[in-house]
């Protein structure tokens, strides 16, 4: 079960010094017109800039800089994003990282961390709503960007499925297990006791690996087998094993080990 954040048991020392200032002079003015005019200026155009050309308009720092307005609305927001890139990697490592080590970074505080998982999780709902209740096969492409998009980053093995109805459409998408960085336990019969449960006809199974390379080990082979066998005995289809990578990912069915 996920461990979420309750920020009223919070301290006050783990705001950056913006926002503590910030909640300390809540209802004697606002904020936002104590801030310095090139500062004012400078996020006036960056919102322009998105408003009138999307996302695409924004390279992934100043993006970055949007999301962190409402958080810190009093600094100068445009080295923390560069830094936050910087320790991550790109936009996508950190919306993905954990609340632990975001906190780790110096200027980030649980606001910042509530508005990045905010952003997160919105970013989780879309793309998923773009493979419930869909053809998986005439969604493919769909199907793929949402498993990177929720799994791709994550720093331990979690191993999901996708279940399917008779006409292939995806009824339902669930986290069976949580693992290590290397390992996460699978059990066969638990996986298709699910299946029966949701009168599923079909499965697609997948993980991450969080070393980035998607190649299957001995056994994630041995595992898959033994769901595919499981599986066949009660009627149900195994479409597909994939696993995915930092990068990319890998098909079982298109690879050849099933």
């Amino acid at each position: 079960m996920k461990k979420f954040f309750n920020f009223a048991e919070v301290p006050m020392s783990f705001f950056s010094n913006d926002e503590v200032r910030v909640t300390k002079s809540k209802g004697k003015s606002d904020s936002a017109s104590k801030l310095p005019s090139y500062i004012k200026d400078h996020r006036a155009r960056l919102r322009e800039r998105f408003l009138n050309g999307g996302a695409n308009a924004l390279p992934d720092y100043e993006l970055l800089e949007l999301m962190l307005f409402r958080a810190i609305p009093r600094r100068d927001v445009k080295p923390l994003a560069r830094h936050l890139l910087e320790v991550f990697g790109d936009f996508n490592g950190v919306l993905s990282a954990p609340p632990s080590r975001l906190l780790k970074v110096s200027g980030v505080g649980p606001a910042v961390v509530c508005e990045l998982k905010v952003v997160e999780a919105a970013a989780h709902r879309l793309s998923r709503s773009r493979v419930m209740e869909r053809h998986a096969v005439s969604s493919w492409q769909a199907l793929i960007d949402y498993c990177h998009a929720t799994m791709a980053h994550r720093e331990t093995e979690q191993f999901r499925i996708l279940f399917l109805d008779k006409k292939n459409v995806v009824i339902a998408d669930e986290e069976q297990a949580q693992g290590t960085v290397d390992h996460v336990p699978v059990y066969p019969r638990e996986v298709v006791k699910r299946a029966l449960e949701l009168n599923a006809s079909a499965l697609i199974l997948v993980h991450n690996h969080p070393s980035g390379d998607p190649t299957p080990s001995d056994a994630d082979i041995t595992m898959t087998n033994q769901i595919l066998d499981a599986a066949e005995v009660m009627g149900i289809t195994l479409h597909d094993h994939l696993i995915i990578g930092k990068s990319r990912e890998l098909s079982f069915r298109s690879e050849g080990y099933l």
